[in-house]
């Protein structure tokens, strides 16, 4: 039987955050309010991740394979947001990471 490759993640974006669904039935999730950092890296398979990182350093990693024009919408949203930084760190990404936001404004630690 032939057909498509089941592919190894699928990624929801909605208003109040993103999740990533592997295949393996793991998932990661981070709400848009609890985003502090969003970095672009090059991957081994030729695909650029963005990875959202929370105060604690946990976060989401998303392929941009994996991605539509609502999550660049959704970005848009965050304080500040640099599209154009976004886009050249994509054009330039490569091993290592680059980080393409901070928030002006992260949460408070809790206590």
């Amino acid at each position: 039987m032939h057909g498509n490759p089941v592919p190894d993640s699928y990624v929801y974006v909605t208003e109040e955050g993103v999740t990533r669904h592997y295949a393996d039935g793991s998932v990661e999730a981070l709400a848009w309010e609890d985003v502090v950092e969003v970095r672009v890296e090059g991957d081994t398979d030729a695909d650029v991740l963005y990875t959202l990182l929370d105060r604690d350093g946990q976060g989401c990693v998303v392929p941009r394979s994996a991605t539509d024009a609502s999550f660049l919408t959704r970005l848009r949203y965050l304080p500040d947001f640099d599209l154009d930084r976004l886009a050249s760190a994509v054009a330039t990404s490569k091993e290592g990471y680059t980080v393409v936001w901070r928030s002006p404004d992260p949460p408070s630690p809790l206590p």
